[in-house]
């Protein structure tokens, strides 16, 4: 059993960090009013305690996933996504989930999910299902020389230290292990500005045999790293004062099957960055090297102007 040290109320006590894995799992199963079906299938979900003002996108990338999926026969995988975050999510409230029915076809059914707060939408997305087919198959090879997850130190390791919410919440109340290949910028930007980056992720507990829950998961998990690149390339870490930082819209494909409960490599780089936005991409290979998933994301990226150059 991993153990780790969390911070309440300035007590120091020690849990059990399958726990985080525990409130994932429940974060992502959605309850459903099917009596509130007007022309879309209606799920709640909620958030949990946190100390950051707004909602993690990922949180609610993962649970639109999750209540499309429930509207879609279980053969038929999701394979796409593409979002828009409209509005920051009130980690206070229940969103509530409205799936609309688009299209099922012989082998593919679309579905429009609005994640709601206040009768307005925090998230925009469609996303496509589909059944197992057969067809062409290749991928990009997955880099050489990365450094395995075990050698590499832990959010934990990192900034566990830190007398600070959020930074207590990062090291050991997330509920994905993330560990950076290339040098983290949680605290600045030092090294090479290089428009790169890599982390592995896993869940740091095991998940249910479920691969409808794992592509869920992934799609939360995905939104950790993307825009680090951007930040990376100008020498910026989180802790920037006065920087503003959100996603604006977020797509994912899933091309093979996998488990979020093992470990997976996360290749990021960020091709552009202007107007005050940045481009994150990302390719997500699991330890045989497959390419499992690829991801794309937009961030709104403001910094004071002394800063910029």
């Amino acid at each position: 059993m991993v153990l780790h040290v969390t911070y309440i109320e300035g007590a120091r006590i020690v849990t059990d960090s399958t726990q985080n894995t525990q409130r994932l799992i429940e974060l992502l199963d959605l309850s459903s009013n099917l009596q509130a079906r007007t022309d879309e299938d209606i799920f709640v979900g909620y958030t949990p305690k946190q100390s950051r003002p707004r909602v993690f996108g990922g949180q609610v990338l993962g649970q639109s996933v999750i209540a499309a999926t429930r509207t879609v026969p279980v053969e038929r995988s999701i394979h796409s996504m593409h979002g828009y975050f409209l509005r920051p999510g009130d980690p206070h409230q229940p969103i509530t989930f409205g799936v609309e029915r688009m299209r099922d076809g012989r082998s593919f059914s679309a579905r429009r999910v609005h994640a709601y707060q206040n009768g307005k939408p925090i998230l925009s997305m469609i996303a496509s299902f589909q059944e197992p087919s057969v067809g062409l198959d290749h991928h990009d090879p997955m880099p050489a020389g990365i450094p395995d997850p075990e050698s590499l130190p832990t959010t934990a390791d990192l900034i566990g230290d830190i007398d600070h919410p959020v930074a207590q919440e990062w090291a050991f109340e997330r509920p994905f292990d993330v560990r950076h290949v290339s040098d983290p910028i949680y605290l600045q930007a030092a090294g090479e500005r290089t428009a790169e980056s890599a982390v592995w992720i896993k869940t740091t507990a095991a998940m249910p045999d479920d691969p409808a829950l794992h592509r869920a998961a992934l799609a939360y998990a995905s939104d950790y790293t993307l825009l680090e690149p951007v930040l990376r390339r100008h020498g910026i870490g989180w802790v920037s004062p006065d920087m503003s930082v959100a996603s604006l819209d977020h797509a994912m494909w899933w091309h093979r099957d996998f488990r979020v409960d093992e470990w997976l490599l996360y290749i990021q780089r960020s091709p552009s960055a202007s107007s005050a936005r940045g481009l994150g991409t990302g390719s997500i290979y699991n330890r045989q090297g497959q390419l499992v998933a690829t991801v794309a994301q937009e961030g709104m990226v403001r910094m004071p102007i002394d800063k910029l150059g």
